[in-house]
């Protein structure tokens, strides 16, 4: 199939799920379905660029599995979250400076459908590459993918665990992965976005590729990731997060400017 009618029809779909899920998250008054929405749309729109795909049999496989379980693990991930916590923070603030309007959050939820169709781009340009033969690049997105999976999903439970012991109610998790990073689980979610780099290398397609890890390091970095996460953390959390912000960079994993426990 054409690239762009598959990008096109990615985003109808999209657009039709994620206007059922805002209907759904107004109804039981919690906007945190988006999320798992969008990490579930992204894995069966890896499903379908390896199906309609136009490159080599192994090219579109990988892509499906890669894009797939990625996607099905976040959305099972966040979707425990949801159904065993109260709305996030961010988007409980976000209602109350929209005063609740229906109308912004539809426009919220299509933006999320928009943003489906965008990071489509890496597993069309990888999906579409003919040429593919077991070498190094391969072996590398295979790594990559692994290694992004594996540190994504230990962030994870790192977490969960911390946040499962109420002793640490309000208090800031500088365990494990979280003592070098203070947003693990969104670096290897960016990482992850190298794998389909890979994948698409001597495919005509491949500058389509590069969407991903350009485009997840903004939105992590700039504009709806680190930013909103952070001003909720600063707000529930106070001088204990700011002290967190002081001695642990951001992103980027990197050993801490000072000791830090779990504990603190």
């Amino acid at each position: 199939m054409n690239p762009w009618l598959t990008l096109v029809l990615v985003w109808a779909g999209a657009a039709l799920a994620m206007a059922g899920l805002w209907a759904f998250s107004m109804k039981v008054r919690n906007v945190g379905y988006v999320d798992v929405g969008w990490a579930g749309l992204m894995a069966l729109a890896a499903l379908a660029v390896g199906a309609v795909g136009e490159g080599s049999p192994m090219s579109r496989g990988l892509v499906a599995m890669f894009g797939s379980v990625w996607g099905a693990r976040l959305c099972l991930h966040l979707l425990h979250r949801v159904l065993n916590e109260e709305e996030d923070g961010r988007y409980r603030a976000l209602r109350a400076a929209w005063d609740g309007s229906p109308a912004k959050f539809f426009v919220f939820f299509q933006a999320q459908a928009v943003v489906v169709a965008l990071f489509c781009l890496p597993f069309i340009a990888a999906a579409d590459n003919p040429v593919f033969h077991v070498g190094p690049l391969t072996v590398l997105a295979v790594l990559v993918w692994l290694g992004a999976m594996a540190g994504e999903s230990l962030a994870d439970r790192q977490l969960a665990r911390f946040r499962a012991d109420p002793a640490n109610a309000g208090k800031t998790c500088r365990a494990g992965l979280w003592s070098w990073s203070r947003h693990p689980n969104y670096f290897f979610e960016w990482l992850h976005w190298f794998a389909y780099v890979l994948l698409a290398a001597g495919g005509g397609l491949f500058w389509l590729s590069l969407a991903g890890p350009v485009l997840m390091y903004a939105f992590l970095y700039r504009i709806s990731g680190i930013p909103w996460t952070e001003l909720q953390a600063e707000r529930s959390r106070g001088e204990d997060y700011r002290r967190y912000q002081r001695e642990v960079n951001a992103f980027f994993p990197w050993p801490p400017r000072k000791a830090a426990t779990s504990t603190e």
